[in-house]
């Protein structure tokens, strides 16, 4: 795929229903903005958007300040083209990367940040100006100092958890940008639209390969291989992540048992649940909930 079919991509993605829902709920419970960007870019991901850190605007509008600030941005994007990664400015403000891949190739990046992984004092403050001074930049004291103290506050154990979601998420697009590309091509077979609403239909039953299969008249080979073509992942892993996003909205009900949502979401056992549960969000479902309603 090449440079401008990559950023179609993005693009398409950017304007989803599901990236803009998202990207409310994010910036509405986590105070951090958010974005969409390609793999090549030459504007700042958060320009613009809402929660942009100010301390951010006084330096993009600066053509030398504003230069370094895509240096990082450069510098960020090729440290995350496999995993998520985190970068802290000259200034001391925080921005992490998560890849979206269309297949095995990694297509752009779900960033967040402008956050800072301790409160800042006079000494960062301090430290920031200078930065500011030594090119050549010229800031109202007072302004500065405002924006500076305003910007959000995300400890390293909390950013750790941000990236845990947002690969969820990253995931999710990938699977997103994988539908888009199939469906602008139209080459995505029948079968397997009906496969996606077979498996949305009986998530919380036992499902097989074999099952899912034989609903839509196909062998196991025939269809494992159209359904990854289809979807970028293999069966398996898109019912637990269908499962998965299940549960974890379900545990936004305060009234529900865990044990009543791991049924309730497809999984077979309690044990189950907490294990893949864990092993996508990188934390078990009792601390994900207490997370989300302490954020709330």
């Amino acid at each position: 795929m090449n440079t401008s079919q990559r950023s179609e991509s993005i693009e398409t993605l950017g304007k989803s229903k599901m990236f803009q829902e998202y990207e409310r709920a994010y910036s509405k419970v986590t105070n951090l903005p958010i974005a969409i960007r390609p793999m090549e870019s030459w504007k700042l991901p958060f320009h613009g958007k809402p929660k942009e850190n100010s301390w951010c605007v006084m330096m993009a509008g600066k053509s030398r300040t504003c230069g370094v600030c895509l240096e990082v941005q450069v510098q960020l994007a090729n440290s995350a083209q496999d995993r998520p990664r985190c970068m802290t400015c000259a200034y001391g403000l925080c921005e992490m990367a998560v890849p979206i891949k269309l297949g095995s190739e990694t297509i752009g990046f779900l960033q967040t940040g402008q956050s800072m992984f301790q409160k800042p004092n006079e000494a960062t403050f301090h430290r920031a100006v200078r930065k500011a001074q030594e090119m050549g930049i010229d800031l109202d004291a007072k302004k500065a100092r405002e924006t500076f103290f305003n910007t959000p506050v995300v400890s390293e154990e909390k950013m750790e958890s941000l990236s845990g979601l947002l690969s969820i998420f990253a995931d999710h697009l990938s699977m997103k940008s994988n539908q888009i590309a199939v469906q602008t091509a139209n080459v995505e077979p029948k079968v397997i639209t009906c496969a996606r609403k077979f498996i949305a239909e009986h998530q919380n039953e036992r499902l097989s390969l074999g099952q899912v299969a034989k609903s839509v008249n196909m062998s196991k080979f025939y269809f494992c291989k159209v359904f990854k073509q289809a979807t970028g992942i293999n069966f398996s892993h898109y019912v637990m992540r269908v499962r998965t996003e299940r549960a974890r909205n379900l545990l936004l009900n305060p009234n529900l048992h865990v044990s009543e949502i791991a049924y309730e979401a497809g999984f077979q056992s309690l044990s189950q649940f907490n294990r893949m549960f864990k092993r996508t969000l990188g934390q078990s479902p009792t601390v994900y909930r207490s997370y989300l309603w302490k954020e709330a």
